[in-house]
């Protein structure tokens, strides 16, 4: 009995250890554009059934309860938290926010799409409006050398005031994507997601129709990390810990007196 509560009792440490791991990363993350933070569930482990409730007891009765004993807890995944980050207004006509849901699309090397939704873009030697990584906006959106404003609307229909013209001219359309499942998602570096088959398809629109989030320029979404209830959230992780930590120091100190009697 004291070897499973040992078993037990380090199933929690490395539990607690993965959580801790998530909490600093959301942390790590406080000031990154559009970050959504994560949060680690856990779940039982398998159980010994050393008698199933229900089972016989005599020839005429059946137990009422059982004897279950588990054998620990494990991190059973983790969940992106797709609550909206608020709103900083920047004054950068090229930095662009989804007020509700919604992704970018990018173009990545080898033609791959991946969405995000980091705004803020830039304007390349070519005129395209891409990433600070130079990866493209799709559908692509090229800004002439002449312009002298650019303006986005609330739909995305990006407009240009080009020098010797009047009235702005529309260069481009901004669309969004959106998922049944966006905490399918897999994320990756540089503020990208990739489609998976638990996100279901990218399903492409105007902004602000079905559900998707308006467009604001001169915006940038902060992250969603709040970092009060991180900070709580370490301190019971550290307090959980510890707990498991001095459950294994126990049954270690039962062993050597079980040993010392032998």
């Amino acid at each position: 009995m004291p070897s499973s509560a040992l078993q037990v009792a380090r199933t929690g440490l490395e539990a607690q250890d993965t959580r801790m791991r998530v909490i600093a990363n959301n942390l790590a993350n406080v000031s990154t554009t559009a970050f959504k933070r994560d949060r680690a569930n856990f779940a039982t482990l398998a159980y010994q059934d050393a008698r199933v409730a229900g089972a016989a007891s005599s020839n005429e009765t059946t137990y009422a309860i059982g004897l279950n004993l588990g054998t620990g807890v494990g991190i059973q995944s983790t969940t992106r938290m797709e609550t909206q980050g608020s709103l900083q207004m920047t004054g950068n006509s090229l930095d662009l926010a989804l007020d509700g849901d919604g992704y970018f699309q990018i173009t990545l090397p080898g033609g791959q799409l991946a969405y995000t939704r980091a705004g803020n873009f830039s304007r390349s030697s070519e005129g395209l409006l891409v990433t600070s990584q130079g990866y493209a906006v799709q559908p692509p959106v090229t800004i002439p050398e002449n312009a002298t404003t650019i303006s986005v609307s609330e739909d995305g229909t990006v407009s240009a005031q080009l020098a010797g013209q009047a009235d702005p001219s529309q260069i481009g359309q901004i669309t969004i994507a959106s998922f049944t499942n966006p905490q399918g998602l897999q994320a990756m570096s540089d503020n990208f997601m990739l489609e998976t088959a638990a996100s279901g398809p990218a399903q492409i629109g105007v902004a602000g129709t079905e559900g998707r989030g308006a467009m604001r320029q001169g915006m940038l979404e902060a992250s969603n990390v709040n970092i009060v209830e991180e900070l709580v959230d370490m301190i019971e992780t550290q307090r959980a810990y510890e707990i498991n930590s001095k459950m294994i120091s126990a049954v270690d100190e039962m062993l050597r007196n079980a040993n010392q009697t032998l």
